[in-house]
């Protein structure tokens, strides 16, 4: 079936000489993979390597089988050009880590309008900022409602939170957070992108609450795998 849709792109992987296989979420049918062939020696033609840089937001003509396998893709343009997103080595040392997380976190092949809007907006704000140091701590913690695991704030005034109910709750266990650690978690959870400015934090802070945001996924997600890029982002915002 040929479809016309807005797709953002998570990731690309060189395959062969030649090829590339590229994932993109989809607005009309969630996470998809393609391959793309012959591109990465492609001197002419409607498809160009550059397009398919992570976060990269396109209009895509596609040929989709729905079958499990790799579908095609017969025409790409950009449809929000980005100004910094992939010029800026902070911003790129983010996306390059969001994209190793969202193909880790986002399997299913299906429709999520939602959680489409997300990540298109997210990006885009990303694009529009001088400073990022944050902004991959509050994607995390937004990006749970639309994974189905945001924590459940309906007891906020108790003095821990535990990871793996996702809860509030009055007593220590193995996996609850508390103290300096418990106060970071709640100023996350109070913002949005547009006052993200409002969060001050130091480089072991900002390393905790990304400690305890992953853990919290892995907690969460059958197969979850620390994106290997974290000691790369940890180092550039220390």
């Amino acid at each position: 079936m040929l479809v016309t849709t807005p797709a953002i792109v998570i990731s690309a992987l060189k395959y062969g000489e030649a090829d590339l296989i590229v994932k993109c979420y989809t607005q009309s049918d969630g996470l998809k993979s393609y391959l793309l062939r012959r591109i990465l020696k492609a001197k002419k033609g409607k498809l160009r390597t550059a397009m398919f840089q992570p976060a990269t937001q396109l209009e895509i003509v596609a040929n989709h089988k729905n079958k499990g396998t790799l579908e095609s893709i017969r025409e790409a343009k950009i449809l929000h050009p980005y100004q910094s997103l992939h010029t800026n080595i902070a911003k790129t040392s983010i996306v390059l880590f969001l994209s190793e997380l969202l193909r880790n976190v986002i399997q299913e092949e299906e429709e999520n309008a939602a959680l489409y809007t997300f990540l298109e907006h997210a990006f885009l704000w990303l694009d529009a900022q001088d400073h990022a140091a944050n902004f991959h701590l509050l994607f995390l913690l937004e990006l749970t409602k639309y994974l189905g695991f945001y924590p459940d704030t309906s007891k906020e005034e108790l003095h821990y939170f535990n990871l793996e109910k996702g809860q509030f709750q009055d007593h220590a266990d193995l996996y609850t957070i508390s103290n300096e650690n418990l106060d970071l978690f709640k100023e996350l959870l109070l913002l949005k992108f547009e006052n993200l400015h409002l969060l001050k934090l130091n480089q072991k802070s900002r390393a905790e609450l990304i400690t305890i945001l992953l853990n919290y996924y892995d907690l969460h997600l059958q197969g979850f795998k620390k994106p290997r890029s974290l000691s790369v982002l940890n180092s550039l915002f220390s």
